[in-house]
């Protein structure tokens, strides 16, 4: 062979070694991108898994949306059903104006029990961090039958765990004071309080990719969204009256629970976590080293805890 031919055939070489060898058919779960409509709304899910098998419903947090749980969902699609909407207002739902929609968690509540029976969901795990929780417990408060099991992250439904700064800004609502508590929201859905939320407390913030910020980022920065966050956000200090009622279901039903927390996050604060064995003796906590999203930290590590709570308790 030329050295002519012969250069372009080493390139080519070296090349496919860099490369590395071309990749096969994977067997990774993939997940599917999906609406439905409920309510008049177009509501966005993200679903993978075997429909046959035990159910988990995702419910995300603030400032975030489905696109939190990627990761978590291709980790558990091989055991589990997984199905993570969007709110309204948030995410590729839905976007009505606040005078054409009450943004409220009632209401949301609401239209997330309307979307299970649009999926015809008949037994669930809920997984719930932040916005997750009071949305998630007001389902599991008024259809105990329909719960397999609580996993909860860094969502709260104990005073022993509102943060400082979080306790001064229900103080805000409960005060009427409007203006200040949307001045304070104006910081948190910027460039710089988003990203606090995502690295403040992380164990290792090197291992927090800026894309989960800038997702967020992109989704509160589009027209009218920042006027739903504000009725949304200000509507949140009504959720501290439901603590009692969520408690009592706590102890009336006892539901399985797996409790996992960032024990650094400054909104819901550790002791929040702890507290929940007060009510559920059974539960099961574990405090990781990390902040609010602990779970873009420690995902593959959630996801063991998850595998093996929920095969203790009989659901695989």
């Amino acid at each position: 062979m030329t050295l002519k031919f012969l250069l372009p055939v080493c390139a080519i070489l070296v090349l496919a070694a860099w490369i590395g060898p071309v990749p096969t058919q994977s067997n990774h779960p993939k997940i599917a991108f999906r609406t439905v409509s409920v309510d008049g709304l177009t509501l966005f899910y993200r679903e993978a898994g075997d429909p046959s098998k035990p159910a988990i419903l995702l419910l995300h947090g603030f400032p975030s949306t489905s696109h939190m749980y990627g990761n978590l969902m291709t980790d558990l699609a091989d055991r589990y059903h997984l199905i993570a909407p969007d709110y309204p207002g948030f995410g590729n739902s839905s976007l009505p104006a606040p005078d054409a929609f009450a943004y409220s968690f009632d209401h949301l509540a609401t239209v997330m029990n309307d979307f299970i029976q649009a999926l015809n969901l008949k037994k669930i795990a809920l997984y719930m961090q932040d916005y997750g929780g009071p949305v998630g417990f007001r389902l599991a408060s008024e259809h105990p039958e329909n719960i397999s099991a609580l996993i909860i992250q860094n969502a709260n439904a104990y005073n022993e765990g509102l943060g400082e700064g979080f306790s001064k800004i229900m103080k805000m609502q409960q005060a009427g004071d409007r203006k200040g508590v949307d001045a304070i929201l104006r910081h948190i859905i910027s460039f710089d309080g988003i990203k606090e939320q995502y690295i403040g407390g992380a164990g290792d913030a090197t291992h927090i990719p800026p894309e989960a910020w800038l997702t967020d980022l992109f989704y509160i920065q589009r027209p009218g969204v920042a006027d739903i966050q504000s009725a949304l956000f200000y509507d949140y200090h009504n959720n501290l009256d439901k603590y009692s009622q969520w408690q009592r279901y706590f102890q009336d039903h006892q539901p399985p629970a797996l409790i996992l927390w960032g024990q650094n996050d400054p909104i819901f604060t550790a002791p929040g976590a702890n507290a929940y064995s007060k009510d559920l003796p059974n539960a099961e906590v574990h405090l990781l080293n990390g902040g609010h999203f602990a779970l873009v930290e420690y995902s593959s590590e959630m996801a063991g805890y998850i595998k093996a709570f929920l095969s203790e308790k009989g659901i695989k």
